[in-house]
């Protein structure tokens, strides 16, 4: 994969404060607008794109944010991050879902060893984590698109915060349940991607890694008849089962993002451990097609190309597929977290890589 130019993403100063700017997690293209997330906040946040004299994305700027609790209610209310770790857009509707993570305390420095040992010892659990969120999207009196609580029938819901969370459902999975209690960065849950394709969800897991075995999972969420605030899932297929598996070869690596390519699936990988690489983009072929809980071996996909990693910093974390005027071929948008130095602007932006990848 070949980078061929980076775009400035300018935000506004209460983001750069929360540092939402260095911690962003998830995107997605909306015409002439990007949906972005960060992991340390409970916001969404839209950029605009101006363009140069080609139709070509120059930079992203008139930042505006969102705040989830107003517009659906968050179990921990609306000071605690929700660690949005994917968005998705399909049929007038945005999803932004969180980590669905327990956290280990990280050592800090010159703490004594007693100390430390102890924040190893702690995982902490934040309610905010446990949710999906889907938000009805509208296109505002500038032409541009919103999201809001209610519009018509739509109105925005959450799954979760009624013991009916992802990780409720998956408590007697017989591969991923035993993950529950423990911490994402130890091989435990962790989401880390949403793609919508019609009335599917496909939710990638960072964590856990079976065997080398990267897990996704789909389900099929609907507005809860006692409710309008709230989901529920559909059984899928003629079974009453809520959600589908699906296992992929990836190599060792676990799923950092999702984004839907046509019939067909990108995935972004990477370490499921606390490591910087290495991070690929992998195809999978007519995902959207797959009719039944599934085993993807490596030869059924396909690898786009290898993305670039710091050392300790610049992790890719976002994909969304780029669509310009005057582009030849197929154009990725990738952010990363903990972006490097020479990845933050003198005026508080941050450069993200438009990468081109072969259909």
């Amino acid at each position: 994969m070949i980078v061929e130019r980076r775009v400035e993403l300018r935000f506004g100063h209460e983001s750069r404060e929360a540092e939402t700017h260095t911690n962003l997690s998830a995107v997605r293209q909306d015409g002439s607008c990007l949906w972005l997330a960060g992991d340390e906040t409970a916001t969404i946040e839209r950029l605009t794109a101006t363009t140069d004299g080609l139709g070509r994305v120059a930079a992203y700027d008139d930042h505006r944010t969102v705040a989830l609790a107003d517009l659906v209610d968050l179990p921990a209310g609306p000071d605690e991050e929700a660690d949005i770790e994917g968005l998705a857009r399909a049929n007038g509707w945005l999803w932004a879902i969180g980590s669905h993570s327990l956290k280990r305390k990280k050592i800090k420095a010159g703490q004594s060893d007693a100390k430390s040992r102890k924040r190893l010892a702690s995982v902490v659990r934040e309610e905010n984590r446990f949710i999906l969120a889907r938000l009805p999207l509208v296109t505002g009196d500038d032409g541009l698109p919103e999201v809001v609580k209610r519009h018509g029938e739509h109105t925005a819901a959450v799954l979760g915060g009624h013991g009916d969370s992802i990780t409720d459902l998956l408590a007697d999975d017989p591969h991923l349940g035993p993950f529950l209690p423990i911490p994402s960065k130890d091989n435990g849950i962790d989401i880390e991607g949403i793609a919508a394709q019609g009335d599917r969800l496909y939710i990638g897991l960072r964590g856990p890694v079976l065997r080398g075995w990267a897990a996704l999972i789909e389900i099929h969420p609907e507005t809860h008849p006692d409710d309008p605030h709230r989901l529920r899932l559909r059984p899928i297929g003629e079974g009453k089962a809520l959600y589908r598996t699906h296992f992929l070869d990836l190599g060792g690596l676990g799923i950092r993002d999702l984004c839907p390519h046509g019939d067909d699936l990108l995935i972004l990988t990477g370490p499921t451990m606390d490591l910087d690489g290495p991070v690929r983009v992998v195809r999978w072929p007519g995902a959207a097609k797959v009719a039944a809980a599934d085993i993807v071996p490596a030869d059924e996909l396909q690898t786009v190309g290898e993305l670039p990693y710091g050392d300790g910093d610049d992790h890719a974390e976002g994909i969304a597929v780029l669509e310009e005027s005057d582009a030849v071929g197929p154009k990725l948008l990738v952010v990363y977290d903990s972006p490097s130095a020479e990845r933050q602007t003198a005026d508080g932006g941050i450069l993200a890589d438009v990468v081109s990848f072969e259909k």
